[in-house]
């Protein structure tokens, strides 16, 4: 038998509303996308969640937003703090809008940012931080969401790794001015591939919903207004005020996401209960460093760290694995883009 590192969580409910989808005929976003939008924000307690077609586009279109909000936007050249570990999609829209990234290192335990050394990160061209909860394991979001308050930054959360964890009693996902998060196959919730922008600001939800369509103001309601509109129903029909994208999600990913969305919580407390089973077979041997859970985990994966004052060849682990049957990859990237 072999273990993979993820398994299908859909049921014989996810099959049929993709049946219904097709039935109906209306396979483009659409009112499904939108009914798994206002779930979703009230799932995690914010005003408004936009879904796209991926976590990384997610990133992609909510750094776009801020460079166009009207009050106080990012520009080329701002710098930004974020963690020396995350995934490769968390600093490449950074990169593509010209910010300066400041790495900050992270804790061996945790592997989420050291916010310890958040002052030493800081300077006159810092803007913004970007908090990252790594592999199920709430980043000390609550201290850095604190930090940016009291300095004037921005704090980006990228919770793509985290659904439905925990700090303190608030969900992940609800502690950012804009906060991110995946549904891709072997996430906490799979929508085949997908994504989630949440917020709490209006118009960067309305930047969001026009970015992430062309740029067009079709999708826009009526009480979010990014510019003056014609009485002209003919030329405001095509109309496209932002230099946008098409990350679109699909009607089927999103009646895939209200089923999956059900399910969330009792999925999460078997990822817990699996964890704490893993936790306690490796508790107490020092060859190994379990990661260190802040606040309640919604536990992506079993991570383990090998203690480096034990000089253990990874390669026999790896080995070892293998014969198993048992799946592993690395923590969550092989370098910095």
């Amino acid at each position: 038998m072999y273990y993979d590192l993820a398994a299908d969580t859909w049921g014989p409910e996810e099959k049929a509303a993709i049946q219904n989808v097709v039935n109906s005929g209306r396979l483009t976003m659409g009112p499904k996308v939108a009914e798994f939008e206002a779930a979703f924000a009230k799932y995690f307690g914010r005003r408004h969640a936009v879904m796209v077609n991926s976590g990384s586009s997610g990133n992609l279109v909510g750094i776009a937003s801020l460079f166009y909000r009207s009050e106080n936007p990012l520009k080329r050249g701002d710098e930004v703090i974020v963690p020396a570990i995350a995934w490769s999609t968390t600093y490449s829209p950074l990169q593509q809008y010209g910010l300066k990234l400041r790495f900050v290192d992270v804790e061996l335990d945790t592997l989420n940012m050291d916010v310890r050394r958040l002052d030493e990160a800081l300077n006159a061209k810092t803007r913004m931080i970007v908090g990252v909860s790594i592999l199920g394991n709430p980043a000390a979001l609550d201290k850095m969401r604190k930090f940016a308050e009291q300095h004037g930054l921005i704090f980006f959360e990228d919770n793509c790794e985290s659904m439905d964890a925990e700090l303190g009693g608030q969900k992940t996902g609800s502690f950012g001015d804009i906060s991110t998060f995946s549904t891709f196959f072997s996430h906490h919730i799979s929508t085949i591939e997908g994504g989630v922008i949440t917020t709490d600001d209006d118009e960067i939800n309305a930047l969001a919903r026009s970015i992430r369509t062309h740029g067009w103001t079709r999708d826009l309601p009526d009480t979010l207004e990014l510019c003056e509109r014609r009485d002209d129903d003919f030329y405001e029909a095509y109309r496209f005020i932002l230099p946008g994208y098409n990350v679109r999600p699909q009607e089927i990913n999103a009646a895939v996401g209200l089923e999956q969305l059900k399910k969330l919580p009792y999925m999460t407390d078997v990822r817990r209960r699996n964890w704490l089973t893993f936790s306690n077979l490796f508790k107490g041997d020092d060859r190994f460093i379990i990661q260190r859970e802040n606040g309640k985990s919604s536990c992506f994966s079993f991570t383990l760290i090998l203690n480096p004052e034990k000089l253990i060849n990874r390669n026999k682990v790896l080995d070892a694995l293998t014969e198993g049957g048992i799946g592993y990859r690395l923590i969550t990237g092989g370098c910095f883009p």
